[in-house]
Formats: C-alpha cells, structure tokens, sequence
C-alpha cells in the first residue's frame, strides 16, 4: 500500500509522528479518522502524486505515531495539541502555508489547525463531520446509537480501556463493520493495517483521551471562539454521506454556517468512509476545489 510514498519520522515535544511523503506540487496534507491510520488513503493518494505534494500523518494516539500519556483532562490530546503537530510537521518539511485534506478525527483537528493557525491554512476540506460542538447541542436519539462509541469511549477510565485491549480487532470491526457499507467497503490489507494499529500498546488509552478530549477541554475552546465571533476564514468544502449518520441526523450546511466565512458542501452517495466508499467522486472533488500550482 502507497509504494513510493517516503516514511519519516517527525518529532515534536517528545512525541514522535509517523509521515508519509510523496508528490510534487503545492502541499495538502492529509489527516485520517478512527480508529484509522493513514493508510485510509490509499484509493485516493496515488492519484494525486503528479499534482500536489502530499504529507499523510499519523494523527498522536493513531497508526504509528506515538501515544503519550493523556494527562490531566486528557489535555495531551486535545485537538489544538494535535493541531500543533500538524502543524509542525508542515513547518519541518518546509510549508509554512498549505491545504488540509481530513476526515473525522482528523476533521476535527484540521479544523482547530484553520482556527488557530489561520495563516498557515489555505484551504480545507472535511469529509463526513460537522463541528464537534454543534453536533454535542444537536444530539438526538438516532444518532446517539449510530454513534454509540462518542459516549462509550468518554465513560471514566478503566473501563473502556479494558474493554477495548480484550480485544482491540473486534473493536475495530464493529465500528467500521456497522456503518452503511459494512466491512466490504474495506481492502483486506488496509483493515489489517487498522487492526495491526488498534493492537499496539497504549492504542486504548489515546483513543479514549482523544474522545474524552473532545466532550471536555475541546469544547471549551469551542465555545470560546464563538463567543469571540471567530470563524473560519479559508474557503471550507465539505462533504458528507447521505447514508451516513452525520448526513441523516443533522442539517450539516445550517451546522457550519456560523463557523465558516465561505462554506459550500454537499453530500455523496455513500457511508461516513468517503474515501474507501467513493474515491472517484472524492478525487473529483479534491481536483476541483484544491489549488495544485503556486
């Protein structure tokens, strides 16, 4: 999967980040969602090598990235600390401005990345997320049972931890294999790249300081930076799944309208995996909206 596509190994803080490289062109970085890696892109990356340079990264907690201790409030993982190494990761490889691809978790932590390092962003697309705090305010009962994992993984330590390290293959199959396309929508080595992740030591513990990260300090900065009015200022693209949970529990344009200056979106005919489930399209749309030439 991805040959030809360099591996480095990027520092920051003690925290090592595992990098994918490959391309020529303008920058796009590509951030995964869970319990995922970035081996999510392997139908969509090899397209785009003749057009942009792209950096895949291994989100903290993720793939084979490293996966510090959570800390207090699991401030370790919120997604302001995951965007700062995105951020450094760009820098060290000499970008100091480019395009952000991201689905999911990394939707989330690209989105802190254009909020909080403005100029640094150019564009962004996210795939099959609205913003976390609107999405917490507008919960209803269909989606808290499609998305049953957002409150699982918050309950207080150990007891998600515990559960999940039983048996960290089955987690993985019955998160990706409930969805619209089940586990058919998956390439038999990328769900072993999935798996083999899942099963490293410490994996339990990151993912659930991510998602307790999320339901506490990250909504904090949320609801911060609405109350100062601040919104994205980069063109915002965003994509979502009509058969997914996020398309069919909420109104996703009238979600990201007050934190967007310039939004467009529609939805796919597809689940909430955009990139496995329907990388035509989605290379249509990355051709499309992204700028390939400086």
């Amino acid at each position: 999967m991805l040959d030809g596509f360099e591996t480095l190994r990027i520092a920051r803080e003690g925290v090592t980040l595992n990098v994918r490289r490959a391309g020529r062109g303008k920058p796009l970085l590509l951030l995964h969602g869970h319990p995922q890696s970035h081996a999510m892109w392997h139908r969509v990356a090899p397209q785009l090598t003749d057009r942009f340079e792209l950096v895949l990264m291994d989100l903290r907690g993720y793939g084979d990235s490293a996966r510090p201790p959570a800390g207090v409030d699991s401030a370790a993982y919120t997604k302001r600390e995951m965007a700062s190494d995105a951020l450094e990761v760009m820098r060290q490889l000499g970008h100091t401005r480019f395009q952000v691809l991201a689905h999911d978790r990394g939707a989330r932590v690209a989105h802190r990345l254009a909020l909080d390092h403005a100029d640094s962003v150019e564009r962004l697309m996210l795939l099959d997320i609205a913003p976390t705090l609107a999405m917490y305010r507008n919960t209803s009962e269909a989606f808290a049972r499609a998305y049953w994992h957002w409150f699982f993984l918050i309950q207080p330590p150990p007891l998600p931890e515990a559960l999940i390290a039983s048996d960290a293959r089955r987690y993985v199959r019955s998160v990706m294999g409930a969805r619209h396309a089940g586990l058919a929508a998956f390439a038999p080595e990328a769900l072993a790249e999935y798996e083999r992740c899942a099963m490293i030591a410490g994996t339990a513990e990151a993912i659930c300081a991510d998602y307790r990260a999320s339901a506490g300090i990250d909504l904090v900065h949320d609801r911060q930076d609405l109350d100062a009015g601040r919104r994205l200022a980069q063109p915002l693209r965003v994509l979502w799944g009509e058969h997914g949970a996020v398309g069919r529990c909420f109104d996703v344009p009238a979600l990201w309208r007050p934190y967007a200056s310039q939004f467009t979106g529609r939805s796919l005919p597809c689940g909430h995996y955009i990139a496995e489930e329907a990388p035509a399209l989605l290379l249509d749309e990355i051709l499309t909206f992204f700028r390939s030439k400086t």
